[in-house]
């Protein structure tokens, strides 16, 4: 099935949605056990394959439903050799597992795609350490050479773009960027912020933006806030400020919790949808090119369907 591959990034403020909480959502309501917090070894199992399939088939189908793009992940947040290590997966297991993801959404986009207007195969990277504390901070020389195995992966499966999400520090978000350039992709940017707004290492959001986009030459396409509720980065928002128009992305938690809170928790917090669906479409009318909209921790498909139903036209 012939599913369209739009030029990335879209030119025309096409709106396109994202999953949720991939893994929470596996964890918490499947029951299924992830190591390490990693999803990528699901796909070493035609059961596991199954599973990530069916997680998946919920979003398609309402982006098929409101007639919206969709960025596809590839469930590859943990896939770098540090996380890989802790689950015996060797640098070049590591570099094949990538490639795998890849082409395992490839296909899952020409099966479930059909009547979606576009989908994007978006190469997912995570943070080499922990996605909450920056316990490990590299320079954005060390992060290039670091992420540039990950991303040589990606290229050579042909995904349309890569994503380095959860980036809690702006010298990781630095050499990831440099990297996809170096590989000839195109790459987002997502940072996580703290229930202040700010990063974990203080900096704050609008300086993580304006220095990555310095010390790379603006390569990022889009920068997006994902793994925090909105009330933790509302206000720090300046209206009509240049850096803002940067941000077109967007997959919050569905906690109002502190990532300290969430590290704790044992059970499932899932918030309140139809507000966090409100909170969208507020943030939508203060950021006029947020256009990606999708989910994190705690959020499943209906988070996204109460955002498609206060964001977008019935």
């Amino acid at each position: 099935m012939d599913v369209t591959r739009p030029a990335f990034p879209p030119q025309d403020g096409a709106v396109f949605l994202t999953d949720g909480g991939l893994e929470t959502t596996l964890v918490f309501l499947e029951g299924i056990d992830l190591p390490a917090f990693a999803s990528f070894p699901l796909l070493d199992s035609e059961d596991g394959r199954r599973r990530l399939e069916g997680y998946f088939e919920p979003y398609l189908r309402i982006a098929r439903e409101r007639r919206v793009g969709f960025v596809l992940d590839t469930p590859t947040w943990r896939a770098n050799p540090d996380w890989g290590a802790k689950l015996d997966y060797k640098p070049e297991a590591v570099a094949d597992i990538n490639r795998r993801a890849a082409r395992w959404a490839a296909g899952l986009r020409d099966r479930m795609g059909e009547g979606v207007p576009a989908i994007l195969i978006n190469g997912v990277v995570g943070p080499r350490g922990d996605g909450y504390q920056p316990d490990r901070q590299m320079t954005a020389e060390e992060s290039q050479a670091y992420h540039t195995l990950q991303i040589d992966a990606f290229r050579e499966a042909g995904v349309d773009l890569v994503s380095a999400i959860t980036m809690n520090y702006a010298e990781e978000a630095i050499g990831i960027a440099r990297a996809a350039r170096a590989a000839g992709l195109p790459v987002v940017i997502s940072f996580t912020v703290e229930t202040d707004g700010r990063l974990a290492t203080g900096e704050s959001l609008q300086s993580a933006i304006e220095r990555t986009d310095r010390a790379t030459d603006s390569a990022p396409a889009y920068y997006m806030i994902n793994c925090a509720h909105p009330l933790h980065f509302e206000s720090v928002l300046a209206d009509g400020a240049p850096w803002t128009s940067r941000i077109r992305g967007l997959r919050a938690n569905a906690s109002v919790k502190s990532h300290a809170e969430l590290d704790e928790a044992v059970e499932l917090d899932p918030g309140d949808p139809d507000d966090l669906g409100r909170r969208y479409r507020a943030l939508r009318q203060r950021l006029k090119n947020l256009s990606v909209l999708g989910g994190c921790c705690g959020t499943d498909h209906r988070h996204i369907a109460a955002i498609c139903d206060a964001c977008l036209p019935a």
